[in-house]
């Protein structure tokens, strides 16, 4: 089946570069010019990931991502020109999956396209409940539940707590966990992880400052701790 991409960017010739070179690679592409005409685009074509550009007109990046979030949980790749850390880690914490900084090659950006949509196939292939303590994870229906009240969760989010899960009690390092996200390391961004962590606890821990679930091993990574 034949996987749709949305493209959102300001530039013409940014939509049209990217547009062909999808389009060569098999995929099927809509473009939008602004968060506002992507938010429409995006609810009536239903993509199966979506390509943000930050700095926009009449609607930027984030506020798409901060709509959008609340609406669906589509996988989203940020394209950005900002340099600066805190606009990664920003768009990151509102639910954005990863993020490519401009300019940017074709060959890595189809890579992270395909590792996003990898996960997503990978998926029926592992079991499709897990549980550990009183946290259930369903992946068919992309639920989690923590003492049986739901919690939303962005695609790697949900991702990243189900590869914690499956092996509770064993120690994965940031570079370990990215590269099962992703499937491979890029610029060496192993902070994302540090992000997708800490979102994960706000949203699944009682107390995120004295997690009780997701474990730092200091100076190794991060576990799932194991029923007592």
């Amino acid at each position: 089946m034949t996987r749709t991409i949305l493209m959102v960017d300001d530039k013409a010739s940014v939509r049209k570069l990217v547009q062909e070179y999808l389009v060569e690679q098999g995929y099927r592409v809509v473009t939008a010019d602004n968060g506002q005409n992507a938010l429409h685009i995006a609810r009536n074509e239903k993509p199966d990931l979506i390509l943000l550009d930050i700095m926009m007109p009449e609607m930027d990046g984030f506020e798409f991502v901060r709509i959008f979030r609340k609406e669906k949980d589509t996988p989203i790749i940020l394209l950005t020109a900002k340099l600066e850390e805190t606009d990664k880690v920003l768009g990151l914490e509102l639910g954005a999956d990863d993020y490519v900084t401009k300019p940017f090659g074709m060959r890595e950006l189809l890579a992270r396209i395909r590792a996003v949509l990898r996960r997503t196939e990978s998926d029926s292939l592992s079991p499709d409940i897990l549980k550990v303590s009183d946290i259930t994870l369903e992946r068919d229906t992309h639920l989690v539940r923590v003492s049986g009240n739901p919690v939303s969760l962005t695609p790697s989010e949900f991702d990243l707590l189900a590869i914690l899960m499956s092996a509770p009690g064993k120690v994965f390092s940031r570079g370990d966990l990215l590269i099962k996200l992703q499937g491979t390391t890029f610029e060496g961004l192993e902070r994302t992880i540090n992000v997708h962590i800490r979102n994960l606890r706000t949203k699944i821990e009682p107390n995120p400052s004295e997690p009780c679930y997701i474990e730092t091993v200091f100076g190794v990574g991060y576990r799932f701790r194991p029923e007592i």
